[in-house]
Parts: structure tokens; C-alpha cells; sequence
């Protein structure tokens, strides 16, 4: 059975490998328990939509290019494995960390901001009652966060600061984006061409 030092030791052992950056996750995604795992999913759902792979194996890259990792990291229960999670963030490749946390000391989120500065952190509150714990950081240790439960929204903005740095994914956002755009063209000369009743009928179809 995998025990935390075991973890401790794999994320240290992994900063000191010195790695291609080119071969190492570019997006951590931690939350502090696997139940918070149905809202954060939002997050995988953006980065693979944008293209990026999950990448389980360090040592062993998938092909995309852009890749994320995940942990579960408990602030409260594992404090130990998030303060290393934190520290070797950098060491390890990683450009930008999305956090998701729940409940009324959500604390994991801005914890893991601090240990890992520069590298800047998403916070994604898990439930409406973890806005104010995520987002409650004093001056000069700024996190980034998104509204409750809104992880794909963390996943694009985590996409966007690597797109100032490689055009790939600015192209990707980019196209992403277009396909918003088509997609509300498209609804509303619906609506407007079918009139309301017909808008219905085709939507209940």
C-alpha cells in the first residue's frame, strides 16, 4: 500500500531528476479529497478539449506535447505531502497549479499558492460555502480562483497563461473560442427564424 512518504518521496525524487521540460506535466491538479473529483472533473474536460494528455508516469510522457498530472492532497489530514507537493512544484516542470478544495476551511487552495510561489495557482472552490476560504489571502500572497464549482473555467485559465509563452495552445484557445461564438450564431437565428414555438418544438425533439 502506497503510503504518504511514499508519495513524498516520488515528488522529491522527481525534482531532483533535472527533466526535459518538455517531458513534464505543465498543469498539476490537486484536491483535498477523490469526492471533490466530480466538480474538478470540469478541469480535465478543458485541457483535454484544448488537446492536452494526462501524463501518470513521470519518467514516461505521453505523446501530446501539453500534459497535466493529478494528486489528491489533503491541507488537514496530509499536510506533509501538500507542503512537498507545493515546494518541488517548480523543480518538477510544472507552469501552473489548479487547486480545488471543499467545505468552510478550504484551505488547500491558497496553502499550496504560497508554497509554490511564483508558480501561480487556480483555486476552485468546491461548494458555494469554500468561496471565502480559497479567495482569503492577504496582500502579497495573491491566488487566482474562479466562482464555486467552476473548474473548467480553472482549466481554461491555466491553458491561457501557458498560451503567452506557446502558440499551440493560443491557436487552441482561439478556435475553442470560435466554436463558442458559432454556437450562439447558430441559436439565435434559430430562435429568431423559427419564432418561439418552433424553438421549442425543435429543442423538445
Amino acid at each position: 500500500m502506497t503510503t504518504v512518504q511514499d508519495l513524498i518521496d516520488r515528488l522529491e525524487a522527481e525534482a531532483a531528476a533535472d527533466a526535459d521540460p518538455e517531458t513534464t506535466p505543465d498543469v498539476g491538479i490537486i484536491m483535498g479529497s477523490d469526492s471533490d473529483l466530480p466538480v474538478m472533473e470540469g478541469a480535465y474536460d478543458a485541457l483535454d478539449e484544448l488537446g492536452f494528455a494526462e501524463q501518470t508516469d513521470f519518467d514516461d510522457a505521453p505523446d501530446a506535447r501539453f500534459t497535466y498530472e493529478s494528486y489528491v492532497v489533503s491541507a488537514h489530514r496530509t499536510p506533509e505531502l501538500m507542503y512537498a507537493y507545493g515546494e518541488t512544484a517548480a523543480a518538477r516542470g510544472l507552469d501552473i497549479v489548479i487547486a480545488g478544495a471543499g467545505g468552510k476551511s478550504a484551505d488547500l487552495p491558497n496553502m499550496t499558492a504560497s508554497l509554490a510561489y511564483p508558480i501561480p495557482v487556480i483555486g476552485v472552490p468546491v461548494q458555494e460555502k469554500s468561496v471565502d476560504s480559497v479567495i482569503g489571502m492577504p496582500t502579497g500572497a495573491p491566488i487566482v480562483a474562479v466562482d464555486a464549482g467552476k473548474s473548467f473555467n480553472a482549466g481554461l485559465s491555466a491553458a491561457q497563461v501557458l498560451a503567452r509563452e506557446h502558440d499551440t495552445i493560443k491557436e487552441r484557445l482561439i478556435e475553442y473560442h470560435e466554436g463558442l461564438k458559432g454556437g450562439v450564431a447558430a441559436v439565435s437565428a434559430d430562435l429568431h427564424d423559427l419564432g418561439i414555438d418552433g424553438f421549442r418544438e425543435r429543442d423538445e425533439s
